[in-house]
Parts: structure tokens; sequence; C-alpha cells
């Protein structure tokens, strides 16, 4: 199975929380990753520490998890097939 490559990190800039709580996404990100006025985001605490948010669109997060969910099942069919 080939190995998917992660795309480097980048700055998109800065943004700064108002009073309600809200953020601006910068335009070239919103471009860039085609977030759209509608889009539905997830925000996630980062795994590398409670200080640092993640942000996904929720159809990303949802192949992800499917795809997650289909290589678990090709896994699981291979160790029933080990076991016999």
């Amino acid at each position: 199975m080939a190995k998917e490559s992660m795309p480097d990190p980048h700055f998109w800039g800065s943004a700064t929380v108002g009073e309600r709580g809200q953020i601006v996404i910068p335009a070239a990100s919103r471009q860039e990753l085609d977030i759209k006025p509608g889009d539905k985001l997830l925000i996630f605490s980062s795994m590398h520490g409670k200080h640092s948010l993640t942000v996904m669109k929720a159809e990303q997060v949802t192949e992800l998890v499917s795809r997650a969910m289909a290589r678990l099942s090709k896994m699981e069919e291979i160790a029933r097939q080990e076991e016999k």
C-alpha cells in the first residue's frame, strides 16, 4: 500500500480572537483550502499539546474516519486469516 504524503505545514498569518470568541480565517488560507461561507468546520485540541487547535472541514473528517475504518477492517480480516 502506498504511503500518503503529508503536506508541509504552512503559516497563513495571524488572527485575533474577538469579544465573542470569533476569529477570521485569512483569505489566502480559505482560498487554498476551499473554505466557503456556510462550510462546517470542526475544532480539535491538537495531539501535540493542550495549547493548540486543529481546524478541519467536517467533510474531511468524515473522509479520514472512513479511510481509517476501511484500513482497520482490512487489518482485522488479515488477522483472522492468520489465525486459521
